[in-house]
């Protein structure tokens, strides 16, 4: 099976996940596949995301998307964490 290669990706973070990661948004190259693999990479590169991926919500290019979607080069990838409120 051919893996492709690090591709430039765009993410930002909300909320909580903001304030983990320390910055909103971050460019990389990754070869991740799918919103799960890149939060796993990103968690390597952030200490400070804690958050568990199966509890995040994931848009890509600003349409909601299941964590195991594909990923191409250039997607817009935003992580969100469950809203509470009161």
């Amino acid at each position: 099976m051919n893996t492709p290669g690090p591709r430039p990706l765009h993410v930002r973070f909300f909320a909580l996940l903001r304030e983990q990661a320390g910055c909103s948004a971050t460019e990389i190259a990754s070869a991740a596949a799918t919103p799960v693999a890149l939060y796993a990479e990103l968690q390597q590169r952030h200490a400070g995301l804690v958050f568990p991926a199966h509890l995040l919500r994931v848009s890509i290019n600003e349409r909601y998307a299941d964590m195991t979607a594909p990923l191409a080069a250039g997607d817009r990838v935003v992580f969100i964490p469950p809203v509470a409120g009161g």
